[in-house]
This record gives structure tokens, C-alpha cells and sequence, in this order.
């Protein structure tokens, strides 16, 4: 009998220190199979996987009425099956409608130019720049060099003396923006 076995019949026997025992036995072999799971889920899957094995863990073992494994196979079967059910409860929430679940997620392509190939398009991004620089002068500035001169964020942060986080950061709001100026325009 393997020790996860012999520490799964104590837990099952009511052994309170039984559970702590086990964790930094059976963890390794949980991240892999939780990270293994996470690597079959689409890219919007906010749940990382230490977080998932946690969650497990504490439903197969915090659970009074848990069922007494046979073997080690046994918990590895059930820890699988409640990665299972707490990816499946995640994927839930997010489709209700109070997360946004009834929203079709649309990717935004701003930073190509051929989108405003038209002079009316051209102009109306140029009066909304203004506006943007008006309020937020930096921002614009990325957007510029960004957009007009094809500089990559990292260049950007170069060019402007700020970090590439702030660049990337003010690289979305101005776009969030300008999309915004634009269809009120």
C-alpha cells in the first residue's frame, strides 16, 4: 500500500492531520494534471491552475460525506473529475448574462491603416485625435507614433521615455477612445 493510499484510509477514518499529510504528496502530481486540463481550455479561461488544484483538493477532502478511495488511481479519478465540474461551473458564470455571456466578443483592429484608407475616415480620426490630445496629450502621442509612424509599443515606450506597460496601457484607452469619439462624430 502506497503512502497516498495508507493517508487516504486515515482521512477516510476521520484523521484530522490525515489532509495535511496528503497535500504535499499528491500536489505535483494535481498541478500536472490541473495544468493538463488548463492547456484543453480556450484562451479566455481566467482560472489558473494552482487555483483550480486548490479547489479540488478542498472539494475531495473537505467534504465530510467524501467516499473512502479504494487506491491512489481512485483520488487521481475523482481530483479529474472535480477539475472537471469546477471548469465547467466557471464556463457557467461566465455565460450568464450578468458577466457579459449574452456578448459576442469582437476583436478591435485599429492599428491598421487600410482601415482608414477613405479621406472621410482619415479626417474623422485626425478630429478625434485632437480631442484626445486635448485631454489626454500622452495618449495621443502613442497613437501617433503607433499609427502613423508604425512603431511597436515597445518603441513607443522608447520614443516617449515610459515604460512599455504605460505605453501599452495608454495605447488601449486611446483606442477605447477614438472608437468612441469616432461613432459619436
Amino acid at each position: 500500500m502506497s503512502d497516498v493510499t495508507r493517508i487516504l484510509d486515515s482521512a477516510a477514518a476521520g484523521d484530522p492531520k490525515a489532509a495535511s499529510e496528503l497535500l504535499p504528496l499528491v500536489y505535483d502530481e494535481l498541478r500536472k494534471l490541473a495544468a493538463a486540463r488548463m492547456a484543453q481550455e480556450t484562451a479566455d479561461q481566467t482560472l489558473q491552475p494552482t487555483a483550480l488544484v486548490h479547489e479540488a483538493y478542498l472539494r475531495l477532502v473537505g467534504n465530510t460525506d467524501s467516499p473512502r478511495w479504494q487506491n491512489r488511481g481512485h483520488f487521481f479519478a475523482a481530483a479529474a473529475e472535480a477539475m472537471r465540474r469546477i471548469l465547467i461551473e466557471s464556463a457557467r458564470r461566465k455565460l450568464g448574462p450578468e458577466h457579459g455571456g449574452h456578448l459576442n466578443r469582437q476583436e478591435f483592429a485599429f492599428d491598421v491603416p487600410a482601415e482608414f484608407g477613405r479621406s472621410d475616415q482619415l479626417l474623422h480620426l485626425d478630429e478625434a485625435l485632437d480631442r484626445l490630445a486635448a485631454v489626454e496629450p500622452r495618449a495621443a502621442e502613442v497613437v501617433k507614433l503607433r499609427f502613423f509612424a508604425g512603431l511597436t509599443v515597445a518603441e513607443v515606450a522608447l520614443a516617449l521615455d515610459i515604460s512599455p506597460r504605460t505605453a501599452d496601457a495608454d495605447w488601449a484607452y486611446a483606442r477605447a477612445w477614438l472608437v468612441t469619439a469616432m461613432r459619436e462624430a
